[in-house]
């Protein structure tokens, strides 16, 4: 027990750096109890409960110590990132902006407010932040790496690509490489090794430059990649080498390493298809799925761990029940789930008047799934790795988009996308909703399905 409660407070700053949460707010509850008036000590209370995801608890703490400290900047910009996560976002606004009024200096302060902004579609009002705050630090990464996102929705690409190279100050994989970063030298004779993004759908996505390094000269092009993609990316033109992550890969021997995301901005458009399926995969898939019906497949779920998966992804496989309701769907579709992961085992119990495949424990990787969707007629997915490696495959594929947060890359507005020529993207109105996309995707599947005549047989 402490009888000091600073030293209380310092304990507790200690673990909770170092991630032991229960032992942390031990320590500032012991503080408290000893110095209720401890404005600091409530501030990191709540911080600590809001990274546990306790965000009513969070607040709770927060607005005791703003009561404390009204003047203290950072707390009200903690708030408003609380608040923002909560989409209470007049409320938020309210709390960014006290935060630059008492901190009119503050970069960080600024980008928050951007942020928010930028979330609720007032992106001249959120550049105009970001540019306040680059401003004032103009290497400020969290800054740049936010301007980047809302230029490059906009194919504002010529700035936006470079501010993009701030993401990789805290979302790096580069392994520690003998050499230089790629920054669009000469690659005659040269041997180069694309290193790892975050996500699956990224590398999936960034990929299909593998070529051009070939074509530019490249003696050698490797890639390292998730365990997931090894065997789908040695379909890759221009690929001599991939690497899983965990895999040992020489620290020597290359020229150059770079990070995909980097490689549209030197690196001109390219055909598509880039991926295909292993052709003895494609034929086993060929028996095992139905031979008349056009053959949908369905992703329906992301990885829960991404920022955005709460709306990106749907609640259920529930959600699509509709399509199997549409006229002459049911009758002249089959449906193929290629769940992987979460959402996997609902494909067991599909809505009903849907037919659906569970084929999820046997995709081993992302090369199976590849020889499922080369069997299919199409794929209807949220924004995923699936529908990014449908779209890499050239095979027919409706996007489902959120209207909250979408991803840069889908831009704004537009129903198709420079990326992947077969790709149609179906988005959230206003406000949000996927009833009215799975409304409009049914139709138009029960369109295709009239439109589509039923092949007695497949080869």
């Amino acid at each position: 027990m402490h009888s000091d409660p600073q030293q209380a407070y310092l304990d507790g700053n200690h673990h909770m750096a170092a991630g032991d949460f229960a032992i942390a707010e031990d320590c500032y509850l012991q503080a408290l109890v000893l110095e209720p008036m401890h404005g600091a000590v409530r501030a990191n209370l709540g911080y600590l409960k809001e990274r546990q995801g306790a965000l009513a608890e969070a607040e709770f703490h927060y607005r005791l110590a703003l009561a404390l400290m009204p003047d203290h900047a950072q707390l009200h910009q903690n708030l408003g990132v609380l608040l923002l996560k909560e989409k209470r976002f007049d409320e938020a606004e309210a709390a960014a902006r006290m935060a630059v009024e008492l901190a009119p200096d503050s970069p960080a302060a600024w980008s928050q407010l951007g942020v928010l902004l930028a979330c609720v579609k007032r992106e001249q009002e959120a550049e105009q932040c970001y540019r306040r705050a680059l401003a004032l630090d103009p290497d400020h990464a969290r800054t740049r790496f936010n301007l980047a996102y809302v230029l490059l929705r906009q194919g504002r690409f010529e700035e936006g690509w470079p501010l993009l190279e701030a993401r990789w100050q805290f979302d790096s994989f580069a392994h520690a490489f003998a050499c230089p970063r790629w920054e669009g030298e000469s690659l005659q004779g040269k041997a180069i090794v694309i290193v790892l993004e975050a996500g699956q759908g990224d590398m999936i996505h960034f990929c299909r430059y593998a070529s051009t390094l070939k074509e530019r000269g490249a003696a050698r092009v490797a890639v390292i990649c998730h365990a997931g993609l090894k065997r789908l990316f040695t379909t890759l033109a221009g690929v001599d080498e991939v690497y899983a992550l965990d895999d040992a890969v020489p620290a020597d021997g290359w020229d150059y390493w770079t990070h995909p995301m980097r490689l549209p901005a030197v690196c001109g458009p390219v055909a598509i298809p880039y991926l295909a399926a292993e052709p003895e995969l494609m034929r086993q898939w060929a028996g095992r799925l139905p031979t008349q019906g056009l053959r949908v497949g369905l992703a329906w779920k992301g990885n829960p761990d991404f920022e955005n998966d709460a709306d990106r992804s749907l609640a259920s496989l529930q959600v699509l029940a509709p399509l199997a309701a549409a006229p002459g769907v049911s009758s002249g579709a089959h449906f193929v789930s290629l769940q992987k992961g979460p959402g996997e085992g609902e494909a067991l119990a599909p809505p009903d008047a849907m037919t659906l495949q569970a084929i999820g424990p046997q995709l081993g990787d992302f090369a199976d799934t590849a020889a499922v969707i080369a069997n299919l007629d199409l794929v209807i997915s949220v924004d995923t790795a699936v529908a990014h490696l449908a779209g890499a495959m050239g095979k027919p594929c409706w996007l489902l988009l959120p209207d909250y947060r979408c991803d840069w890359r889908w831009m704004t507005e537009r129903s198709d996308t420079p990326w992947y020529p077969s790709m149609r993207l179906f988005r959230q109105p206003e406000g949000g909703g996927w009833a009215p996309v799975i409304a409009e995707v049914a139709a138009g599947l029960a369109e295709l399905c009239r439109r589509t005549p039923a092949p007695s047989d497949r080869a």
